[in-house]
C-alpha cells in the first residue's frame, strides 16, 4: 500500500490534522503484555512513587508510537514511515481513574527532500500541558 498523500501537494509549514490519544492503566497493561516490558513503574503506583515518580507512567515506546500515528494516519500507510526518532522529555503520568491521561499530538511539515520524495514531519506531543517528546521527527515517503 502506498501513501495516499502526493509529495507534490505538500508544502513546508503545512499542518497535519492534530489528534488526541487517551491512555488508561488498562492500555499500559495490554502494552506490557505485547512488548514484554513489565517494569512496575508502568503499572504499580506504590512502586512508581517509591522511585520518585508522581504516579504510574506510560511506557516511552508506547508514547512514541501513539505520537507517530499522526504522521502515518495522515500519509495513509504506516509502511511509508522511513525514519523516526524522539527524545523523551517528560513522562506521561497515568492516574488510576476512568479518564487516565491524554496525549495531544500536533505536527507540521518541517522539510521536503525532492530526490527521495520524502517529507520530515515535526511532531509536538503533550500531556497535561507539558511537552513529553522532544526532537520528535518522522520521515515519510510519499507518492
Amino acid at each position: 500500500m502506498a501513501a495516499r498523500i502526493s509529495f507534490d501537494d505538500v508544502e513546508v509549514g503545512q499542518e497535519l490534522p492534530a489528534q488526541t490519544f487517551p491512555v488508561t492503566r488498562a492500555d499500559l497493561v495490554r502494552y506490557a503484555g505485547a512488548s514484554g516490558d513489565f517494569n512496575p513503574i508502568h503499572w504499580n503506583e506504590k512502586f512508581a512513587k517509591e522511585v520518585g515518580l508522581p504516579d504510574v507512567i506510560a511506557h516511552g515506546m508506547f508514547t512514541m508510537a501513539e505520537a507517530v500515528r499522526v504522521a502515518t494516519d495522515w500519509a495513509g500507510d504506516p509502511g511509508a514511515l522511513v525514519e523516526y526518532g524522539v527524545r523523551f522529555t517528560k513522562p506521561v503520568v497515568v492516574p488510576n481513574d476512568d479518564e487516565g491521561a491524554v496525549i495531544e499530538v500536533s505536527a507540521k511539515i518541517g522539510a521536503k527532500d525532492d530526490e527521495a520524495r520524502t517529507v520530515r514531519v515535526d511532531l509536538l506531543a503533550k500531556s497535561a500541558g507539558q511537552k513529553v517528546l522532544g526532537m520528535s521527527r518522522a520521515v515519510v515517503r510519499l507518492a
